[in-house]
């Protein structure tokens, strides 16, 4: 097997980092205290391309092939240090228009796609509720059909980018008497129609550069047309779509194990204690390697991930490897990295211990490590 990254790739991730470094997160510690969207960071990355990397051409998009995207995402959380910002990203590209993208009628996709790359639209998933969360089959938001339209009704909470958002992707029950998996549908909602409010803004310990929201859907009318794939076929699309949100959107926590463990190195070697550096002790220097290995087997779980999917082959096992090891990886190294630069990186000014906050969602987001190890067990065979 051939690991290494073709000259593209290569020059794709040269390219990205120098672009990230440049442009982006100079404001993060100040985005992060304020709990503020960096709006124009976000447009920073539109005009650069990085919302439609996984996207056709004809679209406005890049068009570049899974492999390429995984290598991308991960070089763009390398060095963009605000952690929010690249995470607001990779839910509106992962977990709102890859849907569009895979499922939606050429006409859906004519319409909303272009506005997605270009940045224009900002886009988020709505699934979660207040009383659902990892049991998706419980949804209790609910599609009437009434004379060719719906019309939807519910609360859906934590959902990133929902204060900024103009278009969601929303599911709820409209097949109320079917069987579970049968029960669902997803809609296409503009965040411009009557009855959909942001009732109230999500404070959150890590990740405050992604807003976060609650969102209303009061008797909204939903023409039939902005149904995203067969109606009940809602589960089938989330399941699908996964793979994509844990197994793409992981990248990020790659690119962050890299930086994490360069700032340990750094600083690592220029802290003097006792006449030398700190990195002369094994107390420190063993859990930096720790975290280079944490990084090369993350970033090899995230390639095979991208390769398989490049080979149009199913990676719903891989992806749950990928975003348990990746997720509890970062929180490991940030931990270590924050004890490596003691008081320094405790303290507000530094940036360690924002990585420490921003790095516990990932074991959240995107189902929880509890459920990742759930579905691998079930994938290898464990009888539930």
């Amino acid at each position: 097997m051939d690991f290494a990254l073709n000259e593209d790739q290569r020059r794709l991730r040269t390219e990205i980092i120098e672009f990230a470094q440049a442009r982006l997160g100079e404001q993060a510690g100040a985005n992060d205290r304020e709990a503020r969207f960096d709006r124009a960071g976000w447009d920073e990355c539109a005009r650069f391309g990085v919302l439609g990397w996984p996207f056709p051409a004809e679209y406005g998009g890049a068009g570049l092939d899974p492999l390429s995207c995984v290598v991308a995402f991960e070089a763009l959380a390398y060095g963009c240090a605000d952690n929010g910002l690249v995470f607001a990203i990779n839910n509106h590209v992962w977990a709102c228009a890859v849907y569009i993208a895979e499922h939606g009628t050429p006409q859906q996709r004519k319409q909303f796609l272009p506005g997605l790359i270009d940045g224009s639209t900002i886009g988020a998933h709505a699934l979660t509720e207040p009383d659902v969360g990892s049991d998706a089959l419980s949804v209790t938001t609910r599609a009437v059909e009434e004379n060719g339209q719906y019309l939807l009704t519910g609360t859906k909470c934590f959902i990133s980018n929902a204060p900024v958002a103009d278009l969601f992707v929303v599911f709820a029950v409209t097949e109320p008497d079917a069987a579970p998996q049968e029960r669902l549908s997803a809609f296409i909602v503009p965040a411009s129609t009557p009855g959909v409010r942001v009732v109230r803004e999500i404070g959150k310990a890590g990740l405050r550069g992604t807003p976060m929201g609650e969102v209303r859907f009061e008797d909204c009318v939903i023409p039939e047309d902005y149904l995203l794939g067969a109606a009940g076929g809602g589960y089938r699309l989330f399941t699908s779509a996964m793979e994509y949100e844990r197994g793409f959107m992981f990248a990020a926590q790659v690119g962050a194990l890299q930086r994490v463990m360069e700032r340990s190195v750094a600083h690592a070697s220029a802290r003097r204690q006792f006449g030398r550096p700190i990195a002369a002790f094994q107390g420190v220097s063993h859990p930096i390697a720790d975290m280079r290995v944490r990084l090369e087997l993350a970033r090899l779980l995230l390639y095979k991930v991208g390769w398989l999917k490049r080979e149009g082959r199913m990676a719903m096992l891989e992806a749950a490897m990928l975003k348990l090891y990746a997720s509890e990886g970062l929180v490991d190294s940030a931990l270590a990295a924050l004890q490596i630069h003691g008081a320094r990186g405790y303290v507000e000014d530094q940036p360690i211990e924002r990585e420490v906050r921003d790095a516990l969602a990932g074991t959240v987001y995107g189902g929880t490590s509890e459920i990742q190890r759930n579905i691998i067990a079930s994938l290898i065979g464990l009888p539930a």
